[in-house]
Parts: structure tokens; C-alpha cells; sequence
């Protein structure tokens, strides 16, 4: 083996990507001392998305003084390649920062208002392309925060201009975006997402990620109406239909707010970092690529991290092994979809709590396992 791409996913609560990469490395190098190894740990558009995306390209990292998700001021980074910035709404919107404030999780209140002024640094510097990863958000107030940051402004029924949050979507009753388009002339705008899930509803937003940000049953029915409103608001004053398209509900309605005041588009994660990177061409005179994710299953096939490497690979004709921390059932259709094959790391039966600590090791004696016979095939 002369040249190998290494590029997994983290696997959640056990190890990153970053020492993914490294112990997958080591395995090859002992095996296959001459081979080229690329690495390039991946993420879904959440916590870690601009640090892969610096470790894998020159893009350089950009400071930047905003406000976190209760409005305090905090400092934040995002990566910037030549025109294109990218930004994760976690950095200024991230749950671990409402779980480590003073005031814990309140989707309610919490707000997308820095993830604007990230995005707002990013255009007065020069930016034409912003690309927004929707993970990890602690919010619900579908991008208006943001929107406002950039210009938008939220009438109430007096006519007086407001900041919404989650709680106060039901007050807006005329929205002015003209000063945000303004801005976003020449500007094109993709949000990172890899769900489906509609604005509101018993698939949206509030009822699916509610929950998980702190909401109580009372709070999710509360959400879930505000945007329901607003949906309706988007539709009369802007002219948009979003309450029902796939992803409108991704990061506490982020999805739908992307589309109705910056005009943009939501897209694969793992198709736009893959762009950034250049991967296909990456792919041209590699021998094996190495993937993985904490588990593989149903949702995997759906166009997360494996299935969209592997897709890509296929066209080069690149073997694709993905190395895995659980299997699930109603897998097989991965290997239509390019994967030549998947092996888990768990050695013996045991509960994730008991496994979690041999992950590593167990990493490192499964990637040792597959040089091993890989160089016996090669030697015959």
C-alpha cells in the first residue's frame, strides 16, 4: 500500500476524529512504513467541524469577539479558505456554552444573535461564501437572532422593532429583511445538514430537540406554536414556504431560517466538506480508504459521513473499509453504496459503558488485524 486516506468520523463519547486518525495511522505505518497517509478527521457540522477543517486544508483561523447564546460576550473562531468562511453555530449558539453558564439550558430565551455577528465579521472582511454548520445548538428561535444581527428587523403590532427569542416568535407581526439582503448581495450562504425533520409538528424542531435543550411538555407545546407563527408570518410577509421542507426544523429551526432571510441553501455535511477538501481529487492514485463511526446503521445510509465518503470513492474505484464501533441490522446496502467492507472493534460482548474504555485499544488491535492480513494478500 502506497497511499491511504484516513478519514472518520468521531465516535460519540468514546473518541474524536483527531485520535481516530492517529491511531489508524500508526496501524499503517507499522505495517506499511512508505505509505502516504493523509489524514482527515471528520465532523457532522457540529462541535469540531472548523477544527477538522483547519487541520485538513490551509484555511486560516479567524478571531472574533461576539456574544454567546444568553448575549454575553464571549470569543469565538471560524475558519477562512480564500472567499469561503466557515462557521459553526456552536461556537456562539452550542449547548456545552448555555450548560456551562450560569443560567443552564433555556431554549426559550437563548439566542442564534452571534452566530449572526460571526457571520456579519465574516462578510465585512470579504467573505462571498458562508458555510454554517447547524450541530449542537441550544436554541429554538430559527435563526432570528441571527437575521437580526444582520440587519432584519421584527415589528410587533405597535410597529416597534424587537430582538425575538424562542418565546417571542408569537409577537412578530411584520418583518422588514431588506437591509439583510442588502448585505448578502454577491454573498451565498449553505447551512451543513444532514436531517430531514420539518419546521413544527411531532417530527419538528421543538418535539424532536426540545427535549435535549432543556425544554419540559409544556415548553416543547410552546415552541412548537411560536414557530408554527412564524412559518405563517415568513410565508405572508417574505413570500416563503418553509414549515415543510426536509430540514427546516435543523438547530432549533435553523434550516428554515438559512432559507428565508439569507436566501440560502441547506446542503449534505459530508457533500460540502468533502467539496472543501477537494476529496476527489484526493482520491487519485489511492490504494485504501479508512472510515468509520461510533456505530453504523439504518441512519448511516441516510448520507452521513461513511455512505458519503464511500460514494465518492466508488466512482475512483477506491476500496472503502470502515471501521466501526457497533453494527446494527438492515446495513447491507452500504456495500452498493461503495463500502468494500465494515469490521467492528468490539472484541467481546459488552454494554458501551464497558466497552468505551477499551475503544482505543480496541481500535488500534482491529486496524493492526486488517494490515496484517491486508499484507499477507498483498505478499501472495
Amino acid at each position: 500500500m502506497k497511499r491511504c486516506i484516513i478519514i472518520p468520523d468521531s465516535y460519540k463519547g468514546t473518541m474524536s476524529s483527531f485520535q481516530i486518525c492517529n491511531i489508524m495511522e500508526r496501524a499503517v505505518k507499522k505495517h506499511f512504513p512508505d505509505c502516504e497517509t493523509i489524514k482527515v478527521p471528520m465532523a457532522d457540522g457540529g462541535e469540531g467541524t472548523v477544527d477538522c477543517f483547519l487541520n485538513a486544508t490551509d484555511a486560516k483561523k479567524v478571531m472574533v469577539r461576539t456574544s454567546g447564546p444568553y448575549g454575553e460576550t464571549i470569543d469565538a473562531y471560524y475558519a477562512r479558505l480564500g472567499n469561503t468562511a466557515v462557521i459553526e453555530m456552536a461556537s456562539a449558539a452550542g449547548l456545552m456554552l448555555a450548560m456551562n453558564s450560569e443560567f443552564g439550558l433555556d431554549p426559550k430565551v437563548t439566542t442564534t444573535y452571534g452566530v449572526g455577528l460571526m457571520m456579519k465579521h465574516a462578510i465585512e472582511q470579504g467573505c462571498k461564501e458562508i458555510i454554517l454548520g447547524l450541530g449542537g445548538s441550544c436554541t429554538n428561535d430559527a435563526g432570528v437572532g441571527a437575521a437580526r444581527a444582520l440587519g432584519t428587523c421584527f415589528f410587533d403590532t405597535r410597529g416597534k422593532d424587537f430582538i425575538p427569542t424562542a418565546a417571542t416568535l408569537s409577537k412578530i407581526a411584520d418583518i422588514d429583511n431588506s437591509v439583510t439582503e442588502e448585505l448578502l448581495q454577491g454573498v451565498k450562504v449553505t447551512a451543513m445538514c444532514d436531517i430531514d425533520n420539518p419546521l413544527y409538528g411531532p417530527e419538528g424542531a421543538a418535539y424532536v430537540f426540545g427535549p435535549q435543550k432543556g425544554a419540559d411538555e409544556v415548553t416543547v407545546e410552546l415552541l412548537d406554536s411560536n414557530l408554527k407563527y412564524l412559518a405563517d408570518v415568513i410565508e405572508g410577509v417574505l413570500g416563503k414556504r418553509v414549515s415543510q421542507m426536509p430540514g427546516a426544523g435543523a438547530a432549533g429551526g435553523f434550516g428554515a431560517g438559512v432559507v428565508s432571510f439569507f436566501q440560502g441553501k441547506l446542503r449534505s455535511g459530508i457533500d460540502t466538506l468533502l467539496d472543501l477538501i477537494k476529496f476527489d481529487d484526493l482520491l487519485i492514485g489511492t490504494d485504501m480508504v479508512f472510515t468509520g463511526e461510533g456505530r453504523i446503521d439504518s441512519q448511516s445510509l441516510r448520507g452521513k459521513a461513511v455512505i458519503g465518503i464511500a460514494m465518492r470513492a466508488k466512482v475512483e474505484n477506491v476500496p472503502v473499509i470502515a471501521v466501526v464501533g457497533s453494527i446494527e441490522e438492515d446495513i447491507d446496502a452500504a456495500y452498493d453504496m461503495g463500502v468494500t467492507s465494515i469490521f467492528s472493534i468490539n472484541r467481546a460482548p459488552m454494554s458501551f459503558e464497558e466497552a468505551k474504555d477499551w475503544s482505543e485499544q480496541n481500535l488500534a488491535d482491529t486496524m493492526d488485524s486488517l494490515m496484517r492480513f491486508y499484507k499477507c494478500v498483498r505478499e501472495e
